[in-house]
């Protein structure tokens, strides 16, 4: 993993910003930080965190070739804004370029941007550490996501969803159906999971 990661950061160097570089540093953090506090696999949230972002700076049409040679099912605003693409075509350049077979990882990266009802925890995790990990400020709204985030995933997913949904709003930007739909598996999860610890609450004697 050393000697990837090592190639991974070379790799990076030469195709992205040195600002993108501290952003996909912070969400390797964050995300070992969170694999850690909920006992999940730490190697493998660490090498997500550190390949989400690996065709952030692909150009719209290599992105939309790319994501429509893999098969990829396209919605009407990922051909508007083919940088939504740029998630899954990541996973694509870690499995090729880099040789990374394994599919939690890989849709981990996957769905880093636009999430997916059903995701895995690990998925769950470079979702909240894309939006969260330090390097995105330090605003009461941030902070009370983080520390949400060490609380309850699911409400961390659906929150994070809502921070979003509410940025793409005020900035009139088309909004993804995979992002709502996301928001409500969370929601509905995060709901559940509190319910269950209310109920556990009032049984214990």
């Amino acid at each position: 993993m050393l000697v990837m990661r090592e190639q991974v950061l070379a790799w990076l160097a030469d195709n992205v910003p040195a600002s993108r570089l501290q952003h996909i540093l912070g969400v390797e953090q964050m995300a070992s930080n969170l694999a850690l506090h909920y006992h999940l696999d730490v190697e493998k949230a660490a090498q997500a965190g550190l390949m989400h972002d690996l065709a952030k700076y692909f150009k719209p049409k290599k992105l939309l070739q790319m994501a429509q040679a893999e098969g990829l099912e396209l919605d009407l605003v990922d051909e508007a804004n083919p940088h939504l693409l740029h998630a899954d075509v990541s996973a694509i350049v870690a499995r090729d370029q880099f040789g990374v077979k394994d599919e939690e990882v890989l849709q981990a990266i996957a769905n880093h941007t636009l999430g997916r009802p059903g995701m895995s925890l690990l998925s769950c995790i470079i979702y909240i550490a894309d939006t969260l990990e330090p390097g995105r400020g330090n605003t009461p709204e941030l902070e009370k996501l983080r520390q949400i985030s060490c609380q309850n995933l699911y409400k961390a997913v659906w929150l994070t969803c809502d921070y979003s949904l509410k940025y793409l709003i005020d900035t009139r930007c088309l909004i993804h159906p995979r992002t709502i739909r996301t928001r409500n598996w969370a929601l509905e999860l995060a709901a559940k999971k509190q319910q269950a610890a209310d109920l556990s609450k009032v049984m214990a004697p």
